[in-house]
């Protein structure tokens, strides 16, 4: 009992050195500790030295050593209006040596500095493996501009740069006078249009924005259209993306490309009987057919890219030039030629593409321009949104097989993948399939894919929402080989990507929107205030069942709704309180009520509705996102989280067309009632 007591010790001390965490608490507030198996299973996908239980002290002692040999950490994060600071690692022997600083500026320019580091302040120091090492407090006489900075220490014939990342605290927010904004969501996919070709596209976005707009609202939302496999491998979900980083011309408007005005084979083609009985076909059916739709696309698309490049000299002059300043977009050009040409994700191919090296012959050059083209098509079409108006959602994942992981491969953890652990919605937990981010990786590449991802939402977003926003702090790894039921917490460098997360917000003066539902650990909530994160306030989710207080309190930083894509539809919500009867049928219509929201005390869902947006309209919340299926009552939802092949998951279209809502009477007078009651009339 005394050894396995010692042993257990040592494996935790060996978890604390790693960011692993033993055991959490659930949604019931138990704790859950885990098994020595999980832990060192989690442990090696981090890279740490052990097999089994023997390997522990060994592993202990090397981690220590390390650590304290590192000499500084590779991130140090500079708030506005303070000096640099770090903590050096410095061998007590060699404390009297020349430190030689080098810090080269973002924006350009070069500052030195020279220091012994005997005279630095004394922190602690430590013993290890019979070397006596010393923490000094390097604090640097400089105000740095907002920015990425790389520190170069050379100290004892010892190199290290730093990434130093000078931030504002908090990240953007609207200007005074325009404190209370409101928008309308709906899935990109699901909405359609009498011109589009049985699913939404950039065009109908564009028609959507604007009706939004003329009626008042200052955004439109939607799920996250990027890069995706839809053929060979083929994953429709918006959330297992081929990258973060590029669109997905699925979506992409036909009409609006000059080769399909210009190019009379591609008139010919969309003229033909076929392809008029296909485009019609996929227009009727009630769900959208992404291989079949995808594939009517390709066959458009590939004509057009045949087009540009042979009779497009300015095109291909304006397309060279943006690929000038987007240069991984030949990488992933030729990445996804190669999953097509092999037909099977990277994992499968031969070691030397494996590992990131991509030759002549190992892909159709044909294919590798097409998917440059659509690309570069995808930008354009976004770009001629207007910027504000659209709000973004950035994936907590990407796709295992996907461009990501592939060309970022320190950045990931192959040995684990991502989840949520057992609740009372899903008792055997959540395996999301995709790999989690290395928190070492990340920090060693200096954070340049996550800022990569960052930035190509923030080019198009006013507002950016974060999926699973606690994973910037901590995330649920499942060992491979383990249940999700197995899994357990690894944690991150919070600061540093609450540091990222301001300075790119200001940069692109768009907002953030924190997905905190569920189980969250308040000292992540209290994290998003002090950076200016915009929580999430969920009408069904914050829903008491108290006649005097059925509904929580609005809180003003805070991005409000009635439900979310994984949630059911307002009517349905309703309709399952109904059928619960007593107390959770009455609450709501009464407090509606007596707060006036609702001229009669009645339990009729579409006054219920009413009631609830004005109500959220009228309350102190930054943002107020109105789900649109909501406003015709829609019962079925886009999503059911867990379900699989057995619900219609991603691919549910809106019952009625852009041009059959965006004329109900009953949908616009709600909204004008909504916009009323945000510019406070």
């Amino acid at each position: 009992m005394v050894r396995r007591e010692k042993e257990l010790h040592l494996l935790y001390q060996l978890c604390c050195l790693y960011g692993v965490e033993p055991a959490y608490r659930d949604g019931e507030g138990n704790l859950q500790t885990a098994e020595p198996e999980t832990l060192l299973a989690v442990l090696q996908a981090l890279g740490a030295p052990v097999a089994n239980m023997a390997d522990v002290l060994r592993a202990v002692r090397e981690r220590r050593q390390e650590r304290w040999r590192k000499f500084c950490e590779p991130v140090t994060v500079v708030w506005s209006g303070s000096s640099p600071c770090l903590e050096l690692h410095l061998p007590a022997a060699k404390i009297a040596s020349r430190l030689e600083c080098k810090l080269h500026l973002e924006g350009g320019g070069l500052w030195r500095y020279s220091i012994v580091p005997s005279s630095l302040p004394l922190t602690r120091a430590a013993v290890v493996e019979g070397a006596v090492y010393e923490a000094r407090l390097l604090r640097l006489p400089i105000k740095l501009p907002w920015g990425y900075h790389r520190l170069s220490l050379s100290f004892a014939g010892d190199d290290k740069e730093v990434m130093l990342i000078s931030a504002p605290f908090q990240s953007w927010n609207l200007p005074k006078g325009r404190e209370k904004i409101w928008g309308c969501f709906v899935p990109l996919y699901a909405l359609h249009s009498q011109r589009s070709l049985g699913s939404g596209d950039f065009g109908d976005l564009e028609a959507f924005s604007n009706w939004v707009e003329r009626l008042g609202g200052s955004f439109v939302a939607t799920l996250p259209f990027l890069a995706a496999f839809l053929d060979e491998p083929m994953e429709p979900s918006p959330y297992q993306p081929v990258s973060r980083l590029f669109w997905n011309e699925f979506y992409l408007d036909i009409s609006r490309l000059e080769e399909v005005r210009c190019c009379r084979e591609v008139r010919d083609f969309l003229n033909s009987t076929e392809v008029q009985e296909e485009m019609a076909f996929l227009r009727e059916a009630p769900l959208v057919d992404y291989q079949r739709g995808m594939g009517l696309k390709r066959k458009i698309l590939e004509i057009c890219a045949r087009e540009f490049y042979t009779n497009n000299p300015k095109g291909r002059a304006e397309l060279a030039a943006w690929v000038t300043g987007k240069r991984e977009v030949l990488d992933y050009a030729r990445f996804r030629a190669a999953v097509e040409k092999r037909r099977a994700g990277w994992t499968a191919w031969p070691a030397r593409m494996r590992d990131g090296s991509l030759k002549e012959g190992d892909y159709d050059r044909e294919v590798a321009a097409y998917h440059l083209y659509v690309q570069w098509q995808a930008h354009r079409q976004l770009q001629s949104l207007a910027k504000g108006n659209l709000y973004l959602d950035l994936p907590l994942g990407v796709h295992r097989e996907g461009y990501d992981v592939w060309r970022y491969r320190r950045n990931f953890c192959l040995a684990a993948s991502s989840g949520a652990p057992p609740d009372a919605f899903f008792r055997e937990g959540q395996d999301w399939g995709f790999p989690p981010l290395h928190p070492e990786g990340i920090r060693e590449d200096g954070y340049r894919y996550y800022i990569a991802c960052l930035r190509h939402h923030l080019r198009h977003a006013g507002i950016l929402r974060l999926d699973h926003v606690m994973g910037l702090h901590h995330l649920f790894w499942i060992p491979k080989g383990f249940t999700a039921a197995e899994g357990v917490y690894v944690r991150y460098h919070a600061e540093e990507f609450y540091a990222i997360l301001a300075l790119e917000s200001r940069r692109h003066k768009a907002l953030l929107v924190g997905e905190d539902l569920g189980t969250v650990p308040g000292y992540v909530r209290r994290a998003m205030e002090r950076h200016k994160v915009n929580r999430m306030y969920i009408l069904a989710t914050e829903y008491t069942g108290k006649p005097r207080r059925a509904l929580a309190p609005v809180r003003a930083g805070c991005l409000a709704g009635l439900n979310t894509h994984d949630m059911p539809p307002f009517a349905s919500f309703w309709r399952n309180k109904l059928r619960q009867g007593g107390r959770l049928k009455a609450a709501l219509p009464l407090f509606l009520y007596h707060q006036g929201f609702l001229p009669v005390a009645t339990t009729e869902a579409g006054s219920l509705l009413r009631g609830c947006l004005t109500y959220l309209a009228a309350s102190r919340a930054q943002l107020l996102l109105v789900n649109l299926e909501d406003l015709w009552l829609e019962r079925e939802p886009q999503n059911v989280p867990g379900t699989g092949n057995r619900y219609p998951n991603w691919r549910r279209k809106t019952r009625y067309s852009l041009e059959e809502f965006s004329g109900m009477s009953q949908i616009v007078s709600l909204l004008k009632e909504v916009n009323r009651l945000r510019d406070g009339d």
